[in-house]
Protein backbone atom coordinates (compact mmCIF):
# COMPACT_ATOMS: atom_id res chain seq x y z
CA UNK A 1 0.00 0.00 0.00
CA UNK A 2 2.61 2.42 1.05
CA UNK A 3 5.53 3.24 -1.82
CA UNK A 4 8.68 3.27 -0.85
CA UNK A 5 10.45 6.53 0.41
CA UNK A 6 13.59 6.39 -1.58
CA UNK A 7 15.10 9.33 0.04
CA UNK A 8 14.67 8.31 3.13
CA UNK A 9 16.02 5.13 2.40
CA UNK A 10 18.91 6.59 0.68
CA UNK A 11 20.05 8.59 3.52
CA UNK A 12 19.48 5.93 6.27
CA UNK A 13 21.65 3.55 4.28
CA UNK A 14 24.52 6.30 4.18
CA UNK A 15 24.63 8.65 7.32
CA UNK A 16 25.78 6.01 9.85
CA UNK A 17 28.56 5.21 7.22
CA UNK A 18 29.78 8.93 5.61
CA UNK A 19 32.99 9.94 6.44
CA UNK A 20 31.90 13.83 6.05
CA UNK A 21 28.01 14.60 6.40
CA UNK A 22 26.78 17.23 4.46
CA UNK A 23 23.76 15.61 3.15
CA UNK A 24 21.98 15.73 6.85
CA UNK A 25 19.81 18.82 7.51
CA UNK A 26 19.18 18.42 11.24
CA UNK A 27 21.61 20.25 13.56
CA UNK A 28 24.36 18.17 15.73
CA UNK A 29 24.38 19.62 18.97
CA UNK A 30 24.88 16.65 21.33
CA UNK A 31 23.19 14.02 22.54
CA UNK A 32 19.32 14.47 23.84
CA UNK A 33 19.89 12.74 27.25
CA UNK A 34 22.99 14.36 27.76
CA UNK A 35 21.47 17.79 26.95
CA UNK A 36 18.48 17.72 29.00
CA UNK A 37 18.87 14.87 31.87
CA UNK A 38 20.82 17.93 33.77
CA UNK A 39 17.84 20.31 33.69
CA UNK A 40 15.28 20.41 35.91
CA UNK A 41 11.45 19.76 35.42
CA UNK A 42 9.17 22.84 34.92
CA UNK A 43 7.97 24.00 38.10
CA UNK A 44 4.59 24.04 36.47
CA UNK A 45 5.20 20.53 35.49
CA UNK A 46 5.48 19.25 32.40
CA UNK A 47 2.27 20.09 30.19
CA UNK A 48 3.89 19.66 27.00
CA UNK A 49 1.11 20.38 25.17
CA UNK A 50 0.50 23.90 26.68
CA UNK A 51 3.80 25.03 26.24
CA UNK A 52 3.72 24.30 22.52
CA UNK A 53 0.44 26.46 22.49
CA UNK A 54 2.43 28.95 24.39
CA UNK A 55 5.58 28.86 21.76
CA UNK A 56 3.28 28.81 18.46
CA UNK A 57 0.36 31.38 20.03
CA UNK A 58 -2.65 28.64 19.82
CA UNK A 59 -5.14 27.47 22.74
CA UNK A 60 -4.10 24.38 23.99
CA UNK A 61 -7.24 22.11 21.87
CA UNK A 62 -5.94 23.77 18.84
CA UNK A 63 -2.66 21.24 19.67
CA UNK A 64 -1.90 17.62 19.00
CA UNK A 65 1.42 16.28 20.30
CA UNK A 66 3.32 13.52 17.99
CA UNK A 67 6.00 11.61 17.66
CA UNK A 68 7.99 14.17 15.11
CA UNK A 69 7.03 16.00 12.55
CA UNK A 70 6.76 12.75 10.08
CA UNK A 71 4.49 11.39 12.19
CA UNK A 72 2.53 14.51 12.45
CA UNK A 73 2.37 15.13 8.39
CA UNK A 74 0.82 11.04 8.63
CA UNK A 75 -1.79 11.95 11.03
CA UNK A 76 -2.64 15.17 8.84
CA UNK A 77 -2.66 13.75 5.13
CA UNK A 78 -5.00 10.73 6.96
CA UNK A 79 -7.46 13.11 8.85
CA UNK A 80 -7.41 15.55 5.71
CA UNK A 81 -8.13 12.37 3.11
CA UNK A 82 -11.00 10.97 5.68
CA UNK A 83 -13.87 12.59 4.01
CA UNK A 84 -15.15 12.62 0.11
CA UNK A 85 -11.99 14.28 -1.64
CA UNK A 86 -9.10 12.09 -2.53
CA UNK A 87 -6.49 14.45 -4.35
CA UNK A 88 -3.49 16.32 -2.53
CA UNK A 89 -1.44 19.22 -4.17
CA UNK A 90 1.80 18.93 -3.49
CA UNK A 91 4.75 21.64 -4.39
CA UNK A 92 7.42 20.26 -6.40
CA UNK A 93 11.19 20.50 -5.96
CA UNK A 94 10.02 18.99 -2.51
CA UNK A 95 9.95 16.47 0.38
CA UNK A 96 8.86 13.51 -0.77
CA UNK A 97 7.01 11.69 2.02
CA UNK A 98 4.56 15.03 1.91
CA UNK A 99 3.57 13.49 -1.74
CA UNK A 100 4.33 9.28 -0.87
CA UNK A 101 2.21 9.10 2.13
CA UNK A 102 -0.92 10.76 0.65
CA UNK A 103 -0.18 7.75 -2.12
CA UNK A 104 0.31 5.32 0.03
CA UNK A 105 -3.25 6.22 1.87
CA UNK A 106 -5.06 6.09 -1.79
CA UNK A 107 -4.86 9.81 -2.72
CA UNK A 108 -4.03 11.14 -5.68
CA UNK A 109 -1.13 13.44 -6.07
CA UNK A 110 -0.66 16.25 -8.16
CA UNK A 111 1.80 19.43 -8.04
CA UNK A 112 2.40 22.54 -8.72
CA UNK A 113 6.08 24.10 -9.29
CA UNK A 114 8.32 26.40 -7.24
CA UNK A 115 10.71 26.99 -10.32
CA UNK A 116 14.19 27.40 -9.69
CA UNK A 117 14.22 30.48 -12.15
CA UNK A 118 11.67 31.86 -9.05
CA UNK A 119 14.04 31.05 -6.97
CA UNK A 120 11.76 28.64 -5.69
CA UNK A 121 9.31 31.01 -4.51
CA UNK A 122 5.77 30.20 -3.55
CA UNK A 123 3.51 31.33 -5.81
CA UNK A 124 -0.14 31.98 -4.84
CA UNK A 125 -1.11 32.04 -8.76
CA UNK A 126 0.49 28.41 -9.44
CA UNK A 127 -1.42 26.85 -6.20
CA UNK A 128 -4.98 28.60 -7.07
CA UNK A 129 -4.33 27.37 -10.86
CA UNK A 130 -3.78 23.65 -9.48
CA UNK A 131 -6.93 23.48 -7.30
CA UNK A 132 -9.63 21.58 -8.08
CA UNK A 133 -12.55 20.74 -6.34
CA UNK A 134 -11.21 17.09 -5.42
CA UNK A 135 -7.93 19.31 -3.73
CA UNK A 136 -8.26 17.95 -0.01
CA UNK A 137 -5.51 19.57 1.11
CA UNK A 138 -1.90 21.71 -0.64
CA UNK A 139 1.47 20.35 0.93
CA UNK A 140 4.03 23.31 1.62
CA UNK A 141 7.35 23.52 3.18
CA UNK A 142 8.44 26.74 5.09
CA UNK A 143 11.51 26.84 4.59
CA UNK A 144 11.53 25.30 1.29
CA UNK A 145 13.11 21.64 1.53
CA UNK A 146 15.08 21.65 -0.05
CA UNK A 147 16.05 25.17 -0.90
CA UNK A 148 15.45 27.18 2.11
CA UNK A 149 13.39 29.97 0.37
CA UNK A 150 10.97 31.31 3.26
CA UNK A 151 7.48 32.24 1.94
CA UNK A 152 6.09 35.75 3.31
CA UNK A 153 3.06 35.80 5.23
CA UNK A 154 1.10 37.49 3.24
CA UNK A 155 2.15 34.74 0.74
CA UNK A 156 0.72 32.07 2.99
CA UNK A 157 -2.10 33.77 3.86
CA UNK A 158 -2.92 34.30 0.38
CA UNK A 159 -2.32 30.32 -0.68
CA UNK A 160 -4.61 29.53 2.49
CA UNK A 161 -7.09 31.71 1.49
CA UNK A 162 -7.15 29.80 -2.13
CA UNK A 163 -7.22 26.42 -0.61
CA UNK A 164 -10.34 27.75 1.69
CA UNK A 165 -12.32 28.85 -1.48
CA UNK A 166 -12.13 25.90 -2.67
CA UNK A 167 -13.25 23.75 0.19
CA UNK A 168 -9.29 22.66 1.08
CA UNK A 169 -7.18 22.95 3.57
CA UNK A 170 -3.36 24.12 3.97
CA UNK A 171 -1.02 22.32 5.26
CA UNK A 172 2.86 23.81 6.21
CA UNK A 173 5.74 21.72 7.42
CA UNK A 174 7.74 23.95 9.22
CA UNK A 175 10.16 21.73 10.62
CA UNK A 176 12.81 24.31 9.30
CA UNK A 177 10.44 27.29 10.00
CA UNK A 178 13.38 28.30 13.03
CA UNK A 179 16.27 29.07 10.90
CA UNK A 180 15.48 32.67 10.92
CA UNK A 181 17.02 35.82 11.97
CA UNK A 182 13.66 37.44 13.65
CA UNK A 183 13.34 38.37 16.97
CA UNK A 184 13.75 35.31 19.28
CA UNK A 185 10.55 36.01 21.20
CA UNK A 186 8.71 35.53 18.01
CA UNK A 187 6.11 32.60 17.99
CA UNK A 188 7.36 28.99 16.47
CA UNK A 189 11.15 28.61 17.98
CA UNK A 190 11.90 32.79 16.79
CA UNK A 191 10.96 31.72 13.29
CA UNK A 192 7.39 32.83 12.92
CA UNK A 193 4.85 30.17 12.09
CA UNK A 194 1.63 29.76 10.35
CA UNK A 195 -0.45 28.04 13.36
CA UNK A 196 -3.71 30.29 13.90
CA UNK A 197 -3.84 30.80 10.17
CA UNK A 198 -7.41 30.06 9.25
CA UNK A 199 -8.12 26.57 7.46
CA UNK A 200 -4.43 25.84 7.73
CA UNK A 201 -2.67 22.62 9.56
CA UNK A 202 0.83 23.60 10.61
CA UNK A 203 3.53 20.86 11.59
CA UNK A 204 7.20 20.89 13.32
CA UNK A 205 9.45 19.23 15.19
CA UNK A 206 12.42 19.30 17.90
CA UNK A 207 14.28 17.62 15.19
CA UNK A 208 16.14 20.32 13.00
CA UNK A 209 16.56 23.07 14.36
CA UNK A 210 17.24 22.37 18.33
CA UNK A 211 18.67 18.94 17.33
CA UNK A 212 16.72 16.64 19.63
CA UNK A 213 15.43 14.03 16.93
CA UNK A 214 15.90 11.07 19.57
CA UNK A 215 12.87 12.57 21.34
CA UNK A 216 10.96 11.67 18.37
CA UNK A 217 8.82 14.93 19.74
CA UNK A 218 6.89 17.12 17.15
CA UNK A 219 3.10 18.77 16.81
CA UNK A 220 0.49 19.27 14.92
CA UNK A 221 -1.78 22.28 14.81
CA UNK A 222 -5.04 23.11 13.30
CA UNK A 223 -8.86 24.10 14.37
CA UNK A 224 -10.12 22.26 17.06
CA UNK A 225 -12.69 19.96 15.47
CA UNK A 226 -9.46 18.98 12.81
CA UNK A 227 -7.65 18.38 15.79
CA UNK A 228 -10.54 16.28 17.21
CA UNK A 229 -10.54 13.91 13.72
CA UNK A 230 -6.71 13.68 14.34
CA UNK A 231 -7.26 12.23 17.56
CA UNK A 232 -8.93 9.48 16.28
CA UNK A 233 -6.19 8.78 13.59
CA UNK A 234 -3.64 8.40 16.22
CA UNK A 235 -5.28 5.66 18.19
CA UNK A 236 -4.60 3.73 14.82
CA UNK A 237 -0.98 4.91 15.16
CA UNK A 238 0.14 5.11 18.45
CA UNK A 239 4.14 5.97 18.71
CA UNK A 240 4.31 8.65 21.44
CA UNK A 241 6.22 8.00 24.35
CA UNK A 242 6.03 9.42 27.62
CA UNK A 243 9.60 9.86 28.65
CA UNK A 244 10.07 11.60 25.68
CA UNK A 245 7.36 14.32 26.47
CA UNK A 246 8.82 15.24 29.53
CA UNK A 247 12.44 15.50 28.40
CA UNK A 248 10.72 18.47 25.46
CA UNK A 249 8.95 19.87 28.58
CA UNK A 250 12.46 20.46 29.94
CA UNK A 251 13.95 21.78 26.58
CA UNK A 252 10.87 24.21 26.24
CA UNK A 253 11.48 25.45 29.76
CA UNK A 254 15.04 26.39 29.06
CA UNK A 255 13.86 27.71 25.46
CA UNK A 256 15.93 30.91 25.68
CA UNK A 257 19.15 28.65 26.23
CA UNK A 258 18.43 26.32 23.44
CA UNK A 259 17.34 28.69 20.84
CA UNK A 260 20.34 30.89 21.36
CA UNK A 261 23.01 27.34 21.01
CA UNK A 262 20.87 26.54 17.95
CA UNK A 263 20.80 29.68 16.53
CA UNK A 264 24.39 30.50 16.84
CA UNK A 265 25.15 27.05 15.04
CA UNK A 266 22.87 27.73 12.33
CA UNK A 267 23.78 31.51 11.50
CA UNK A 268 27.25 30.22 12.10
CA UNK A 269 27.21 27.35 9.37
CA UNK A 270 25.12 29.38 7.11
CA UNK A 271 27.93 31.96 6.89
CA UNK A 272 29.94 28.90 5.90
CA UNK A 273 28.26 27.69 3.27
CA UNK A 274 27.65 30.66 1.77
CA UNK A 275 31.09 31.89 1.40
CA UNK A 276 31.63 28.15 0.17
CA UNK A 277 29.28 28.53 -2.95
CA UNK A 278 29.87 32.14 -3.66
CA UNK A 279 33.85 31.56 -3.66
CA UNK A 280 33.23 28.70 -6.66
CA UNK A 281 32.70 29.61 -9.78
CA UNK A 282 31.30 26.34 -10.59
CA UNK A 283 28.36 25.95 -8.25
CA UNK A 284 25.12 28.12 -8.37
CA UNK A 285 22.74 28.33 -5.55
CA UNK A 286 21.53 30.92 -2.90
CA UNK A 287 21.95 30.04 0.38
CA UNK A 288 19.76 31.88 2.43
CA UNK A 289 20.13 33.92 6.15
CA UNK A 290 20.69 31.55 8.57
CA UNK A 291 19.76 28.67 6.91
CA UNK A 292 22.41 26.05 7.01
CA UNK A 293 21.11 23.95 4.01
CA UNK A 294 20.69 25.14 0.04
CA UNK A 295 19.99 23.54 -3.14
CA UNK A 296 22.81 23.95 -5.48
CA UNK A 297 23.81 23.24 -9.04
CA UNK A 298 27.38 22.66 -10.76
CA UNK A 299 27.69 24.38 -13.71
CA UNK A 300 28.95 20.63 -15.92
CA UNK A 301 27.88 17.52 -13.35
CA UNK A 302 24.12 16.99 -12.21
CA UNK A 303 23.32 16.04 -8.82
CA UNK A 304 23.85 12.32 -9.72
CA UNK A 305 27.54 13.01 -10.90
CA UNK A 306 28.55 15.13 -8.00
CA UNK A 307 26.71 13.17 -5.70
CA UNK A 308 28.22 9.72 -7.04
CA UNK A 309 31.91 11.68 -6.93
CA UNK A 310 31.25 12.88 -3.21
CA UNK A 311 30.53 9.39 -2.03
CA UNK A 312 33.38 8.00 -3.68
CA UNK A 313 35.60 10.40 -1.58
CA UNK A 314 33.54 9.73 1.60
CA UNK A 315 31.33 12.79 1.63
CA UNK A 316 27.66 12.29 1.33
CA UNK A 317 25.55 15.48 -0.01
CA UNK A 318 21.90 14.37 -1.59
CA UNK A 319 20.99 14.08 -5.32
CA UNK A 320 18.24 16.44 -6.04
CA UNK A 321 16.11 13.70 -7.65
CA UNK A 322 15.32 12.92 -4.61
CA UNK A 323 13.16 16.15 -4.17
CA UNK A 324 12.04 16.34 -8.64
CA UNK A 325 15.21 18.43 -9.43
CA UNK A 326 18.01 16.01 -11.13
CA UNK A 327 19.85 19.07 -12.11
CA UNK A 328 20.78 20.15 -8.45
CA UNK A 329 21.78 18.74 -5.09
CA UNK A 330 21.25 19.77 -1.54
CA UNK A 331 24.11 20.36 1.23
CA UNK A 332 23.66 20.93 4.79
CA UNK A 333 25.91 22.39 7.10
CA UNK A 334 25.38 21.12 10.33
CA UNK A 335 28.42 19.95 12.30
CA UNK A 336 30.44 22.31 14.70
CA UNK A 337 32.42 24.71 12.71
CA UNK A 338 35.64 23.31 12.13
CA UNK A 339 33.68 20.10 11.29
CA UNK A 340 31.80 21.63 8.53
CA UNK A 341 34.91 23.71 7.51
CA UNK A 342 36.91 20.54 7.15
CA UNK A 343 33.11 18.77 5.23
CA UNK A 344 33.50 21.90 2.66
CA UNK A 345 36.85 21.59 2.26
CA UNK A 346 36.50 18.14 1.52
CA UNK A 347 33.61 18.60 -1.05
CA UNK A 348 35.91 21.35 -2.29
CA UNK A 349 38.27 18.78 -3.55
CA UNK A 350 35.63 16.62 -4.74
CA UNK A 351 34.18 19.62 -7.15
CA UNK A 352 37.92 20.55 -8.25
CA UNK A 353 38.28 17.22 -9.67
CA UNK A 354 35.12 16.58 -11.79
Amino acid sequence: MFPRLAYLRWMHDRQAAAAVDLGSSDQRLGDALDRLEPLPDPPDGHDLRARLAAELDVAPAQVLVTAGASHANVIAAATALTGSRREVLVETPGYEPLSGTPRGLGATVRTFERPAADGFALDPDRVSAALTDETAHVAVTDRHNPSGRRADPVTLEVVAAAARDRGARLLVDEVYAPFDLGPADRPGLGGGTAAGLEGTVVTGSVTKFLGLGDLRIGWLVADEGFVERARDVVAHVPALAGTSERLAARAFADRAGQVERARRRAVGNAARLAAFVDGRDDLDGTVHEACPFAFVAHREADGDAVAEAAWAAGVLVVPGRFFGLPSRFRLGATADGPTTERGLAALGRVLDAL
